[in-house]
């Protein structure tokens, strides 16, 4: 079975200023700017806004007012449960724009990288074991051949990088995908981790799916426990990238405005699945990709380098797949391939898979079957391209007849003439234009 976000899991909270691991100055410049920028008063309301426990952000609310950079206001009144309240002195405030000009960065405190990479073993995807049933279950109505699941299982569970390969239009991105859904468990991402005193944002709402927990019942007698805020408890990421993929989208993205770093997309898809699809279609050679994942994919570390020329390392957890319609021996070196963990043909369906796809897609579509056609099209069309089938084609075929239905007024229906006038779109004939 996967393994789910159990409660051991789950990052524990902090439980003092010393298991936060982080430079004091630091952490207290954050709550300077954090208060300055959001305007909190209390210390539950920076708390919340620093996602720390209550007691932590107190600690350092006691550190900057020993520092004379922040005083007591006094109590807020029964609205605010009495809390005191707290605002900047003139010198707290000189310090907080201090701060925000060597760096913008306010809001959730950061995890130590080393905090984090303790965090990235407990939810490691190589943890995670899926049956064949579920891997089956989650490629929806895919029609694939049981020797093809044969090879993706053991892939997966290994968590190892995967190349799949063959003739396009047979479902390689699909297959990918429906390898991210057959994994449905959760992980914990960090809001943003901290290395050498710089602040590197991780979570991105874009790539990364919240997991919104359900509220607390006051009656019930064990609470379930609490996660470190400065996480938020995510599905497993998937990060797709195309033709697009370039070497420097696999680097730190050093913001020069914020004074911040971005991580990079092979490091916010950590804990899931990183897709590299359409291989070779790169500006980048293939070869030069293959390249720079060769220490990641054989040492479970990534190389990181800083504005200042600094190189760090960065845990690399993540399942690599990557997706060609090239043969591999075109675009690989042999070195290469060995260090790509399994090599999975993606071919074109059977004839009697194709028809189970064509009848599949002709239902959901409300296109009635018609023998006489189907004979037609597997007597006299596929012959001409010596009978080899693609998994796109039969939605293609389907779809043009139901565009020339609706155009020509007539109900739903498949006929030789109809087969004859959708193949005519399905390839483009090789003939010469004059110009």
């Amino acid at each position: 079975m996967n393994m789910s976000s159990a409660p051991d899991l789950a990052p524990p909270s902090p439980r003092s200023l010393a298991e936060m691991q982080l430079p004091m100055v630091m952490m207290r410049d954050i709550l300077l700017k954090t208060m300055f920028r959001k305007t909190t008063e209390t210390a539950t309301e920076t708390a919340q806004a620093l996602c720390l426990p209550v007691q932590i952000t107190q600690e350092l609310i006691d550190l900057a007012r020993d520092q004379r950079l922040l005083e007591a206001t006094g109590t807020l009144g029964p609205t605010q449960s009495n809390e005191m309240g707290y605002q900047l002195t003139d010198a707290g405030k000189a310090r907080a724009l201090d701060a925000l000009a060597q760096s913008e960065y306010f809001g959730a405190m950061p995890v130590p990288l080393k905090i984090y990479d303790q965090q990235v073993k407990r939810q490691s995807i190589r943890n995670i074991q899926v049956t064949r049933a579920q891997l089956t279950q989650a490629m929806g109505d895919l029609i694939l051949p049981d020797s093809l699941l044969d090879h993706l299982g053991p892939a997966v569970s290994a968590g190892r990088s995967i190349l799949m390969y063959g003739p396009p239009g047979n479902g390689k991105s699909a297959i990918s995908n429906g390898i991210r859904k057959a994994l449905g468990d959760h992980i914990f991402v960090p809001r943003a981790i901290e290395y050498s005193g710089q602040v590197i944002t991780l979570f991105d709402p874009i790539i990364h799916t919240e997991v919104i927990s359900e509220p607390e019942d006051a009656s019930r007698l064990r609470r379930p426990r609490r996660f470190d805020a400065r996480y938020v408890k995510c599905e497993r990421p998937t990060v797709v990238t195309g033709g697009e993929l370039s070497l420097s989208m696999l680097d730190l993205v050093y913001n020069s405005t914020a004074r911040t770093y971005q991580a990079p997309l092979q490091m916010k898809s950590t804990g899931g699945i990183f897709i590299v699809d359409d291989l070779g279609r790169q500006a980048e050679p293939p070869q030069a990709l293959i390249n720079r994942w060769i220490v990641p994919l054989e040492e479970s570390k990534d190389i990181l380098g800083l504005q200042s020329g600094e190189k760090f390392e960065v845990p690399f957890d993540t399942l690599v797949i990557f997706s060609t319609n090239f043969h591999p021996n075109e675009i690989f070196d042999k070195a290469a391939l060995r260090r790509i963990f399994f090599k999975i043909l993606i071919d074109g369906p059977s004839q009697q898979d194709f028809l189970k796809i064509f009848a599949l897609i002709a239902r959901k579509k409300g296109m009635p079957l018609d023998e006489r056609a189907l004979i037609y099209l597997l007597k006299e069309k596929y012959p001409q391209i010596d009978n080899v089938y693609a998994n796109y084609q039969p939605a293609f075929l389907i779809d043009q007849m139901i565009a020339i239905c609706d155009f020509e007024g007539l109900p739903y229906q498949m006929t030789p003439d109809l087969i004859d006038r959708a193949w005519d779109n399905l390839f483009v004939r090789e003939t010469e234009i004059a110009h």
